[in-house]
């Protein structure tokens, strides 16, 4: 039973991350993902804005990230507004890098994984558009103006570049306000996982379906996310394996961070039962993905459908340099359905 709530100021610290090549690694998190090396001592890499820690690179797995096993489902970094949504989404289009930009409602989120198959999400927040939560044992959301939504809908790529002003370039950094948001876990049993973070490390339970949870502090909808998607069950990685290697938590008023998960820790939320899942919610499935040939990388999920070309959610005029950049996503990026 929990007997205490954690600081109402925690959130989310740095990720550790174990990846194959130091180097290729390196510069996809700061070519591709906008993050900045930071100097450090060991032969890991830190990547972050300013000084201040997002992701630790740990070079020498002898593997990628091996598919339907517990550990990382993704990391995830919020960054201020749209602007800078928008300037990830576009940099990526033009690197030609599969992306899953999705519209949740509540939030703007763009979906990737790094060379190694490690999941990534980068998102702004949006409540002004609606919400998304959880009520009869299922997800539900809502616009603004109370119409039931999927809140997996790609993003209406036309209205996010319309926020990037003149002059703004592609290759800018990370701004100094982007932040570890939350971290989303694959586990063997949610219930378990959930009596682990709510009991014994004091986070409020924001929602629970079968097979899905989340927690966070602060009334946040979700610092930690849950989920038994790579089957109920699931056993963590073999030894030497791409993945999470460690995540942290800090105080938003104070640096000093607390590790709560380890890549070793995770065995602990997996059952002995085989059942199959019963989750109501599926992994989203709509996105958008490059033409470009499949990597060995890209994370498991079936045969890719065929894809359609990206249409405007809107039709309005545009500036030219918004064409211009539609333009770049349409020759990268497809929307890619059920």
């Amino acid at each position: 039973m929990k007997g205490h709530s954690i600081a109402a100021t925690t959130g989310m610290g740095a990720v550790d991350l174990a990846v194959t090549d130091a180097d290729r690694a390196m510069r996809f998190y700061r070519d591709y993902v906008g993050l900045t090396p930071i100097p450090g001592d060991g032969p890991e890499i830190h990547m972050g804005v300013a000084r201040r820690e997002l992701v630790v690179l740990y070079p020498g797995a002898e593997r990628a990230v091996v598919p339907r096993t517990s550990g990382l489902y993704h990391l995830a970094i919020v960054v201020p507004d749209r602007r800078e949504l928008a300037r990830v989404i576009g940099r990526l289009a033009r690197l030609q890098w599969d992306q899953y930009p999705t519209d949740h409602v509540m939030t703007k989120a763009n979906y990737l994984w790094d060379p190694d198959g490690n999941g990534i999400e980068i998102y702004t927040e949006s409540p002004e558009d609606g919400t998304m939560g959880f009520a009869n044992g299922t997800f539900v959301a809502r616009d603004k103006d109370g119409r039931e939504r999927s809140g997996r809908e790609p993003i209406d790529m036309d209205e996010l570049f319309s926020h990037l002003q003149p002059g703004d370039r592609l290759d800018t950094p990370m701004p100094l306000e982007a932040k570890m948001g939350h971290v989303h876990l694959h586990v063997g049993d949610v219930a378990e996982a959930l009596r682990f973070y709510n009991d014994l490390v004091g986070f409020d339970v924001m929602g629970h379906v079968p097979g899905v949870g989340f927690v966070s502090a602060g009334g946040y909808h979700h610092h930690l996310g849950l989920n038994e998607w790579a089957g109920r069950g699931a056993r963590p990685a073999p030894a030497g394996s791409a993945g999470l290697r460690r995540l942290t938590g800090e105080s938003r008023r104070s640096p000093i961070s607390k590790t709560w998960a380890t890549a070793s820790s995770t065995a602990k939320f997996r059952s002995p039962k085989r059942a199959a899942a019963s989750s109501r919610w599926t992994p989203p499935r709509t996105g958008w993905s490059s033409r470009s040939r499949p990597r060995a990388s890209q994370p498991a999920g079936g045969t890719p459908v065929p894809v359609t070309p990206v249409r405007a959610a809107a039709r309005r005029q545009v500036s030219p340099r918004t064409a211009r950049l539609r333009g770049a996503l349409s020759e990268s990026v497809c929307l890619r359905t059920r």
